[in-house]
């Protein structure tokens, strides 16, 4: 079955504002990998700026349910392609504006209290961009292509990594006395710039079908997240466990690996960023890939297959990346992007989607998943610690990893099997939550 144009819309839509979008929330981890710790926290040694620069990381993921539940509530009440429209600006702004603040030696302690609030903003937009995009998607798509045409969504963010690290790339390429004064801001000042994008490109879209019925049979519930906690329970949990794995590895590689292949190994900045660079590109790649097999075979099995990986590569990767050989760094981590990484976020939107009644979808898909994200958020915190722990060895995070796979294995377990449902059904879906006890 081929696009109609409108669905082209929507799915260029959900692309371009989720790369823009996660754009603006990448790149703050990686100036937290390689910047800021000496600019915002001047005051402390390398190893605690870098601990301290990682936790305002964090920040950012503590606050992303309270936006998923704060504009997963408007999603649900006034369209899902209205608060998109609203996180996209919240998102750019406050991106926007980290690129204009003064450093701790022009204005002290508050240097770091403002880079702070202004992670919480970003946390607050990002806590709903990915919800409302995937959401959009899956309910514009035809039975039969939801996972297909749904990855789109989760193949923006990996675009907006892309992206965000490729600028810091350009931005290395300046003296480093040029870095430290004005070129780090380079890649956040462009922010406000992408804001413009995101906007022409969303406006043009149309609100979701199953929306627009819900506005005619009036089925708009008063509060999304009481009813999505009262007649999905078993969903919530099972989608805040299926989070924490995806979210670990991609900011342990993105975030935690550059600082630690450039501190610990002594490799060039280039070389780590390249590296994020190459899984990025290899998991967009296969988006679309596994998006499609999930049509086929199911949502279940991919996530489980990706779970498991994780948790059999985790020493693995970090004994390649250890060796200190730029060809092993970036197969370590193009490896984990195709196998650990791309399957189980590739499956991501639509496994969310359907996991949701139509009446509460975009709040009990955004608060649970960013409850997950919030649980995984510090992981490049966790990991900074737990690698000072053994004296900068990383076996205690390739443990960490393992850890968060199980985590997530046991929700993806717990799941059940959702590519045929009914996306437009307002309750529950009929058939219920499979009981592994029992089988």
């Amino acid at each position: 079955m081929s696009a109609t144009p409108e669905l082209r819309r929507v799915v260029a839509g959900a692309l371009v504002g989720t790369a823009l979008e996660w754009y603006d929330f990448f790149i703050y981890g990686t100036a937290a990998a390689l910047v800021f710790n000496r600019l915002f926290f001047t005051d402390a040694d390398p190893a605690a700026g870098t601990i301290a620069a990682f936790a305002t990381f964090g920040v950012g993921f503590v606050v992303r349910p309270f936006g998923g539940i704060l504009f997963g509530h408007l999603g649900d009440r006034i369209g899902r392609r209205s608060t998109l429209i609203i996180t996209t600006v919240i998102m750019g702004v406050s991106t926007g504006l980290i690129g204009l603040l003064p450093t701790y030696p022009a204005i002290g302690v508050w240097a770091p209290i403002l880079l702070t609030l202004l992670r919480v903003c970003q946390g607050l937009g990002a806590g709903a961009e990915f919800g409302g995009a995937a959401t959009l998607l899956a309910e514009h798509a035809p039975p039969g292509r939801r996972g297909y045409y749904a990855s789109f969504a989760q193949t923006g963010v990996q675009i907006g990594l892309v992206l965000g690290t490729s600028a810091f790339l350009l931005v290395q390429l300046l003296p480093q006395p040029d870095i430290t004064s004005w070129g780090w801001r380079v890649p956040f000042l462009l922010s406000f710039a992408l804001i413009g994008v995101a906007l022409y490109v969303r406006l043009r879209v149309a609100e979701s079908p199953v929306f627009r019925e819900m506005e005619r049979t009036r089925e708009i519930v008063r509060l999304p997240i009481k009813d999505a906690l009262a007649r999905h329970p078993r969903s919530f949990l099972v989608g805040v466990g299926a989070h924490i794995n995806d979210t670990a590895v991609v900011y342990t590689l993105a975030t935690f690996s550059v600082a630690y292949a450039t501190t610990r190994l002594g490799l060039s900045n280039r070389t780590a960023l390249l590296g994020v660079i190459l899984f990025g590109l290899t998991v967009i790649v296969l988006q679309p890939v596994y998006g499609n097999l999930s049509d086929r075979i199911g949502r279940r099995p991919l996530n489980l297959f990706s779970v498991v990986f994780v948790a059999v590569y985790a020493f693995p990767y970090f004994l390649m990346v250890d060796t200190g050989r730029t060809w092993l760094v970036w197969l370590a981590m193009m490896v984990m992007g195709a196998f650990g990484f791309a399957p189980q976020v590739a499956v991501q939107p639509v496994f969310y989607a359907e996991l949701f009644g139509a009446r509460v979808r975009y709040t009990g898909f955004a608060a649970s998943r960013e409850l997950g994200a919030a649980l995984a958020g510090f992981s490049p915190l966790i990991g900074a610690a737990l690698a000072a722990r053994m004296g900068g060895e990383p076996w205690l995070v390739a443990a960490f990893l393992v850890g968060t796979a199980v985590i997530s294995f046991a929700a993806f377990y717990a799941s059940y099997e959702t590519k045929d449902m009914d996306i437009t059904a307002v309750d529950p879906p009929a058939a219920p939550l499979r009981d592994p006890l029992k089988e």
